[in-house]
């Protein structure tokens, strides 16, 4: 009798150490675009806590904005990409469309995240990513310049900040607006703004181009306008120089607060929700999505990996690490009393409430361009707003149809 119990015992322990040794020879691999020292420290903590959950290895690899995608879609075409990968809001139906990307499941777990989340992970009514993280740009204003130029309120309107930005125009040696030039990738996310408020969009809703309609055209030499009595950059110098205090409005990000803070911490500046045309302001809302391959090995692991990292708790942890991350995809995190205890951050919150996401379109990167493209052309003179944006539109419909 004794035994036949010891013979149990030890089949009972081997049985367990042979589970935790397979599971601890499980590895995913997860690529992100967390590159920063900040993100990087953040992802190795909490990555690290879900591989002492699991017994399992997570093996991570960063990318840039500037090339990540290529590196992706080289990695699918030779099947050598990784089980989980992260991808931007307006990315998401470009893999999602191609057939590259597991199918997950459309339950309770995804009704959490924020309404105006999930449309991009969604193709054909069927999920192929989870939100992570979102975040939105409001309007940074310098105080004290509005102060010397008389400007006793912030502009609420189009039309309001305008007649701001000509006051401004009588204090030497600064810009009253801060205008995106040619800056791909980021610009349109300074136009679409305009349109959107202005009743304008890219595409209806059966998927058409609309770039040239008469409300984006209104929109884009609302634009103009300002960008005259302001200069036009890049973004990085935008931010830069609104740091220095040479800029008077500029519509930009959370990261922003993050290098006033660090390079020049008495900057007397404030934020505000960004303003409307014919209707409040509409800001663009971006987001980071995390997908699995459909050819992964480790599907069981790999879906654990992308609900543990997605889950709120998890990205709270990771918004409260990484302060330009934004916010937890899962909406009843925005209100969390973090946010409100970080200086200007209940704004952004604010402001997320009335934000959008790009069009879901297999093509967006196409109408991208040629939006893009086409308020390249109107800034700098070389075509009218109506004439680049018809131009965009005659492309557009030869590219993707009427």
């Amino acid at each position: 009798m004794k035994k036949t119990l010891l013979l149990l015992l030890f089949s009972l322990v081997f049985a367990s150490c042979n589970k935790n040794s397979s599971s601890t020879n499980s590895t995913i691999k997860f690529w992100n675009f967390g590159s920063e020292p900040a993100q990087k420290q953040a992802l190795k903590e909490l990555i690290a806590a879900f591989e002492k959950q699991e017994h399992c290895t997570v093996e991570t690899t960063e990318l840039s904005w500037n090339d990540g995608k290529t590196k992706l879609m080289a990695a699918f075409n030779s099947g050598t990409a990784p089980d989980v990968l992260e991808l931007g809001s307006d990315w998401v139906a470009q893999f999602s469309s191609s057939g590259v990307l597991m199918e997950l499941p459309k339950d309770s777990t995804f009704e959490k995240f924020a309404e105006f989340a999930r449309p991009p992970a969604l193709w054909q009514s069927k999920v192929y990513a989870y939100p992570w993280t979102v975040d939105t740009r409001v309007m940074f204003c310098n105080n004290e310049l509005l102060k010397k130029a008389g400007v006793t309120s912030i502009p609420k309107t189009v039309s309001e900040l305008i007649a701001a930005c000509e006051k401004l125009q009588a204090i030497e040696g600064i810009y009253p607006f801060g205008a995106n030039g040619d800056d791909k990738h980021r610009l349109y996310k300074k136009i679409l703004p305009f349109m959107w408020s202005n009743g304008g969009d890219i595409v209806s809703a059966a998927g058409k181009p609309t770039l040239n309609s008469p409300e984006n055209v209104e929109a884009l030499n609302a634009y103009i306008t300002l960008s005259r009595m302001g200069i036009i950059e890049t973004q990085r110098q935008l931010d830069v120089a609104f740091t220095q205090g040479k800029v008077g409005f500029w519509f930009s990000g959370g990261w922003l607060m993050e290098k006033i803070k660090q390079g020049n911490p008495t900057l007397d500046y404030s934020v505000a929700l960004v303003p409307g045309m014919k209707q409040a302001g509409i800001s663009f809302a971006g987001g980071e999505y995390v997908a699995i391959n459909a050819k992964t090995q480790q599907a069981e692991l790999a879906r654990k990996f992308m609900k543990y990292i997605t889950d709120g708790k998890t990205s709270m942890e990771y918004c409260k690490k990484v302060n330009e991350a934004g916010f937890p995809a899962d909406k009843q995190y925005y209100n969390d009393p973090y946010f409100k205890s970080v200086k200007h951050k209940s704004t952004f919150a604010e402001q997320l409430a009335a934000a959008r996401m790009t069009p879901v379109h297999a093509q967006w990167l196409d109408l991208e361009a040629l939006l893009e493209n086409a308020v390249v052309e109107a800034l700098y003179g070389t075509k009218s707003s109506q004439g680049a944006l018809g131009d965009a539109q005659a492309e557009a419909a030869a590219k993707i149809g009427q």
